[in-house]
């Protein structure tokens, strides 16, 4: 290990992340209860002990520390609130578990991961258990109290079980497990009436197996959920182990525990004896996927049950295909005939592809790359001899190795298993080494494994971006500029992204220049309008052709400025006018006519009062807005718009004069339906006065007029109005609309007057051929 530390690991409080995760150090915090002028300091370092950050701890008292599955470290303070870092001590958010553990304190506190999350369960000085699930979507949970506990449980764990997270806790020789409602008490099957009272416990990685320990030294283990027993050891330790975890690997039938004294360290499992250990040093367990990490001042070893492949190349003597392999391909490598040998063995009982398989397999559990090498040169001198043999679990496991050997390196400090990386997958170690700031390896492992850049490299370059944004020690020309330089076009990258980042970190400027290399408009406006360029986004919304994104800039910049410097902006962007006008003709009427009337056109204003008239009720409401129309027409100088209103408000005043004296509708029917109308009810002197008062052209009028007439059955009337005068639109029509209306008999009396050119076609109409 690199740090050097001086003090026992006893004296901090130390939080190790799973899967080869960074260690944090509360350093000095049990010597500031004996001189308060010492701070403590809260150390982060990579699982090699490389130093990552260094603060002095300025808050409250800390109770524990843990490291959510995102690699945040949880500080866990002494009055319930939980304060959130990143791997190198920058503050990012805090929350509180809640006043109840204000007022009565934090006695112990534990991080624990679920399906949901990240989650924090607090002992408080009450004796009663909060349980936060996920820290993301705080949601907390006050867990039942325990029927008469004056005093601290002498151990506890959370448990999952079927999606609900539950408190076991121990009290003497009595178990209490605590769940959404209720407190009852359980009893470990096949527990040894002699056992004593419990003193430890430890729940495995996954959640499934329980250990307990007792004061006279017997261990029972079993699952989770208390209903099957697994094994029993009695270790005649009567002393509580400081600590105690599961060693198990997954899809195993081995199952192990780890306990750790001051010097010592025991195995129990399966068997009958134990494995024990003597520590040269204060030590650190981590339990992990697949085994344990045992920290010390000086070292970082990791305790794991060795897998069945490796088992069966390296035992003294073995006769396991894979072992005959590796001794083939060294005797090649001397030129001895013995590697024929070995092979023959090996083909006679026709086991060679699983030599080769078991080759690879054992390659990926070793860390030595020397190890690792010998065993895949045996792989591929086997493959050599087999027909067909599929390349792609070789291929994979080189470049497994290789992105494992390179993340193992003390410099990187993330000792992975093979195990632990396939559970983990590619893009969350990605995710890791960015979060460590490791740029540049995660690029080259992105390039060697061939990722698509949308999930690699570019997705990798944004996040340095995001990080160069916030160096202040350089100017915002020179960020954006070196930032472009990098990224360029890269598929996949979104400069409003970064944008945003630099706008976050109080770098607006820096934000704008990078929005400049934005290409899709879309992204470019929020944040505009975010950072209070609404001018600006506006003229960027109206570059894009985007009629929404232009409306959504409108309507923010009519919110945010008042109406005068709203209406004076629009007018200098003649496209957002005219797209607001036609939002107004929709939505706020009043506010296209004050639009109108700063801009002095008195023809839209003229049209405004038009299509306004008919939302009146009243007629003299309509006629008012229709003299209002008139008079902006002819301001505008549109004298047939005007004479035409004039013409409707002329009409509707007859109309209602009609209404009252006919007690019929008559308002709203056009000057055609209103003589049509009249006619139809035989008020044939009205509907001559409306044809010489709006001087309806003759034939319209003669056409309307035999029409309705037919229509009535008036023939009398239709044969002497024929008379009258000399038929502006011949006689033709006559005929067709006497025919139309099934009178044949009427229209022979018009068919000997039709024009001589047409004169045929009515005799034809009237069957008269």
């Amino acid at each position: 290990m690199e740090w050097g530390l001086r003090e026992e690991l006893r004296d901090c409080l130390v939080a190790a992340a799973p899967y080869g995760g960074p260690i944090a150090l509360l350093r000095n915090c049990a010597r500031r209860e004996k001189s308060p002028g010492a701070r403590p300091l809260l150390d982060t370092f990579s699982a090699s002990g490389l130093l990552l950050a260094s603060i002095p701890w300025k808050s409250g008292q800390v109770v524990q520390l843990g490291w959510t599955a995102s690699e945040d470290l949880l500080c866990i303070q002494e009055d319930g609130t939980v304060l959130i870092y990143n791997l190198f001590c920058e503050f990012k958010r805090h929350f509180s578990m809640g006043n109840e553990v204000l007022q009565n304190h934090v006695l112990e506190a534990k991080v624990f991961h679920t399906e949901y999350g990240t989650g924090v369960a607090i002992l408080t000085g009450a004796h009663r258990f909060s349980l936060a699930t996920n820290i993301d979507d705080l949601k907390l949970r006050r867990m039942p109290e325990v029927p008469g506990l004056q005093k601290p449980p002498s151990c506890w764990a959370v448990l999952s079980q079927d999606r609900v997270t539950i408190v076991l806790l121990a009290v003497g020789q009595d178990l209490y497990l605590l769940d959404n409602t209720s407190c009852s008490v359980v009893t470990p099957p096949g527990m040894s009436p002699s056992a004593g009272a419990y003193l430890q416990m430890a729940v495995s990685f996954n959640y499934r197996c329980l250990a307990l320990f007792t004061d006279t030294g017997y261990i029972w283990m079993g699952l989770a959920t208390l209903k099957e027993k697994l094994c029993e050891f009695n270790s005649s330790i009567r002393s509580p182990p400081k600590q105690m975890v599961w060693c198990m690997r997954p899809r195993s039938r081995q199952r192990a525990v780890v306990m750790a004294w001051d010097r010592q360290l025991m195995v129990v499992g399966n068997s009958t004896e134990c494995i024990q250990f003597v520590l040269d040093e204060d030590s650190y367990l981590v339990p992990e996927l697949d085994g344990v990490r045992i920290l010390s001042r000086t070292s970082h070893e990791f305790l794991h049950e060795i897998p069945e492949a490796s088992q069966e190349i390296f035992k003294i003597a073995s006769m396991a295909p894979g072992a005959l392999l590796l001794e083939a391909q060294k005797e090649y490598e001397k030129e001895s005939q013995k590697a024929d040998e070995y092979l023959r063995e090996i083909k006679d009982q026709k086991l060679l592809p699983e030599a080769v398989s078991q080759c690879i397999e054992a390659a990926g559990y070793e860390h030595e790359p020397e190890t690792q090498k010998s065993l895949l040169r045996a792989a591929s001198f086997g493959k050599c001899f087999i027909d067909k043999f599929p390349p792609e679990s070789f291929v994979r496991m080189c470049q497994d190795l290789r992105v494992l050997n390179a993340i193992r390196d003390y410099q990187i400090g993330i000792p992975l298993t093979f195990t632990q990386y396939k559970r983990l997958t590619i893009e969350v170690l990605l995710d890791r080494l960015v979060l460590r700031r490791l740029y540049p390896l995660a690029i080259r492992i992105c390039e060697y494994l061939r990722l698509s850049e949308i999930q690699g490299v570019s997705r990798i370059l944004a996040h340095w971006a995001c990080y160069k944004v916030q160096q202040k020690d350089k100017s915002d020309e020179e960020v954006a500029y070196a930032i472009n330089q990098k990224l360029g076009d890269t598929p996949g990258i979104s400069y409003s992204e970064i944008a945003a980042r630099a706008y976050d970190c109080g770098r607006p400027e820096l934000a704008i220049k990078l929005l400049e290399y934005e290409p899709r408009s879309g992204e470019q406006v929020p944040l505009l309008l975010k950072m209070k360029r609404s001018k600006l986004a506006l003229s960027k919304a109206i570059e894009s052709g985007d009629t929404d994104l232009v409306y959504t800039v409108v309507l923010h910049l009519k919110n945010e400025l008042n109406r005068g410097t709203f209406f004076m902006t629009l007018q200098n962007q003649p496209v957002a006018l005219s797209l607001y006008r036609q939002f107004c003709k929709h939505q706020e009427r009043e506010t296209l006519k004050d639009l109108y009337n700063q801009d002095d056109n008195h023809q839209e204003l003229g049209n405004f009062h038009v299509h306004s008239s008919y939302s009146e009720k009243r007629i003299e409401g309509r006629v008012g807005a229709l003299q209002n129309a008139v008079d902006e027409y002819y301001k505008a100088k549109n004298e047939f718009a005007a004479k035409a209103t004039e013409d409707q408000i002329k009409l509707l005043r007859l109309q209602r004069h009609l209404q009252e004296d006919f007690d019929k509708p008559y308002l709203d029917l056009s000057l055609h339906d209103t003589v049509s109308t009249l006619i139809l009810d035989g008020h044939h002197k009205k509907a001559e006065q409306l044809y010489r008062d709006f001087k309806i052209p003759d034939k319209r009028y003669w056409w309307l007029k035999i029409n309705a007439l037919a229509t009535r059955g008036d023939w009398e009337e239709m044969e002497k109005f024929s008379k009258s005068k000399k038929s502006p639109i011949g006689y033709l029509p006559f005929v067709e609309i006497a025919v139309k209306h099934h009178n044949r008999y009427e229209a022979k009396k018009y068919a000997p007057r039709v024009m001589p050119e047409q004169r045929v076609k009515a005799f034809i109409l009237v069957g008269c051929v």
